[in-house]
């Protein structure tokens, strides 16, 4: 009587204890001799794999949750997560509801109505300084490329945006060179120079 295959295909007659790989047919119709396996031989894929759980889980370090997790998910309640995920809902609830009171009061809508009036000049000047530092550092990396350093690809692409740096700071009304542009200028100068002749 003939016992199950392993993995390899060798079956081990029980009466007999001879092992050998039975007699199978080809796609194409063809037979397969039987194959007679020595006694003690092990085939790969017969040999059983000793699986180290360290080496294991830091194979898959980047690939999953935590390491060592698995066998902790069992052991939770589901509960505790929905209690948190609750109590999150609660404050949140409760965020609203304070802000709602504090709307039908108008207590907030005057604040909102001062930030309102000086955001828009402060957000500009704030513009115009980021996009000046820009500029200089740009200027800055262009001479160094023409005295002959090498730069990174990143100080390259600056370079590359100092026309397009220029052309947002001529539509918040600056020059080139970050300072504001010529009737501007012309109207602040002419404001001290008749202060400057009437004392």
């Amino acid at each position: 009587m003939a016992a199950q295959p392993t993995a390899s295909g060798i079956v081990t007659d029980e009466t007999s204890g001879e092992r050998h790989i039975p007699e199978s047919r080809r796609a194409d119709g063809s037979t397969r001799k039987a194959i007679k396996i020595r006694p003690g031989y092990r085939p790969p894929e017969d040999v059983e794999v000793y699986k180290n759980r360290t080496a294991e889980n830091f194979r898959n370090r980047g690939k999953g949750p935590i390491p060592g997790a698995e066998g902790l998910k069992d052991d939770k309640p589901a509960q505790s997560s929905s209690a948190a995920a609750n109590k999150n809902a609660k404050r949140r609830e409760a965020r609203k509801k304070a802000k709602a009171n504090d709307e039908g009061q108008g207590e907030a809508a005057p604040a909102e109505e001062v930030k309102e009036e000086v955001d828009p000049e402060a957000e500009k000047e704030k513009k115009v300084r980021n996009l000046k530092k820009k500029l200089r550092q740009a200027k800055e990396l262009k001479e160094k490329k023409e005295t002959g350093g090498e730069l990174l690809p990143e100080q390259i692409a600056k370079v590359i945006k100092m026309n397009e740096l220029i052309r947002e700071l001529d539509a918040l009304g600056f020059d080139a060179e970050g300072e504001p542009k010529a009737e501007e200028a012309g109207v602040e100068e002419a404001k001290p120079e008749k202060t400057e002749a009437s004392s």
